[in-house]
């Protein structure tokens, strides 16, 4: 039986390669965006604890600035 370590770390990397893929038709900027709202929503978790609000918050203030780098 597999341990919930195991059945984790499969889930992980299952969605590691599905958002991986679905990458290969965006633009620079697209992408940018795309991981300024990923690290934005990880920063906004962890700065409130967990609250929604924070990690919403937090992908839509990376998404702006993801957006705007390349400018």
């Amino acid at each position: 039986m597999k341990t919930i370590q195991q059945i984790a770390t499969t889930a992980g990397m299952i969605a590691l390669v599905t958002a991986l893929s679905a990458c290969s038709g965006m633009s620079t900027r697209d992408k940018d965006t795309a991981i300024g709202a990923g690290v934005g929503g990880v920063a906004g978790a962890v700065l409130t604890g967990g609250s929604a609000a924070g990690t919403v918050g937090g992908a839509a203030v990376g998404g702006v600035i993801g957006n705007q780098v390349g400018k």
